[in-house]
This record gives structure tokens, C-alpha cells and sequence, in this order.
């Protein structure tokens, strides 16, 4: 049947499958690299834990392109300290952008990226907004709008 288009206010039936691998550590078990690209949820809050990191190879890669807050920064730290962790890619923190005084600016152990997804082709763009607006003037509502209720 090919690829089936979900309204973005739908959460996709994978995601509690993907949920329960993660917490069952199937997903992470000796993983070399972990790569957190998940929306923000109340089951996701906090997922990038002491026991994901455990469950990962030693020496393991650990790149956050999330939300800041799916990751427990005292237990990176943590495990980046004993080298079950080798080296994090942080995208996104708690608080953006992080204060001069966050240990991510000082440590050889993490890479802080810019928080730039990707250039935005300005026509492309300009045809998503004028689609936006014109779908508010006749529901009302903003098409693929975010549900904070949901977390994303």
C-alpha cells in the first residue's frame, strides 16, 4: 500500500512499540552509538537515563537531536566520567542555549552543536505558511499545530 500519511497530531503506532524495545533495552543492548531523535512525551521525559547509557557498548556514542529534556545530564556526565559513555553530540538542552557555565562548553567529551536543523528553502517555505493561513481562515485551526498536551 506504500507509505500511509498521519495527521502530525496522530502519534505514529510504532512509537509505544519503539517505547518498550527502548525500556526493555532490546533497542540498546552493546548499541556503539545511540541516536535520540524522539518527540518529547511524558513517556519519553527523561528516557537518556544511568540505565539506557548501561545498556549501551562501552565506550558508546550518545547523540541527542531530541529535546533537551529526554536526557538526565547528571547520569551523562556519569557515565561519560567511567567511559560507558566515549563521547556526546548535544543539539538541544533544558535550557537553550545553555548558560556559559553548563559543563558541556568545557568538556573534550561532548560536541555542542548550534541547534540548526537545516537551511530553509525560502519558497518551499513561504508555500507551507501561505497553506497554513489559508486552512486557519476556514477551520480555524493551524494545520500540523503543536499540542503541548502531548509534548510536541
Amino acid at each position: 500500500q506504500g507509505d500511509v500519511q498521519r495527521p502530525a497530531d496522530e502519534v505514529h503506532p510504532a512509537h509505544a512499540l519503539l517505547l518498550r524495545h527502548l525500556v526493555a533495552g532490546a533497542a540498546l543492548d552493546g548499541a556503539a552509538f545511540l541516536v535520540n531523535l524522539l518527540p518529547l512525551t511524558t513517556e519519553t521525559r527523561g528516557i537518556l537515563d544511568a540505565d539506557a547509557f548501561a545498556r549501551l557498548a562501552p565506550d558508546a556514542g550518545v547523540i541527542n537531536f531530541g529535546r533537551g529534556a529526554h536526557l538526565v545530564e547528571a547520569d551523562l556526565w556519569q557515565a561519560l566520567d567511567a567511559g560507558q559513555v566515549g563521547h556526546a553530540v548535544l543539539d538541544v538542552f533544558t535550557q537553550e542555549p545553555p548558560p556559559p557555565e553548563h559543563p558541556a562548553w568545557t568538556r573534550p567529551d561532548v560536541t555542542v552543536l548550534p541547534h540548526v536543523a537545516a537551511p530553509t528553502d525560502e519558497a518551499s517555505a513561504a508555500a507551507v505558511v501561505a497553506a497554513a493561513v489559508a486552512a486557519f481562515r476556514s477551520t480555524g485551526q493551524v494545520p500540523a499545530g503543536v499540542d503541548r498536551t502531548r509534548g510536541y
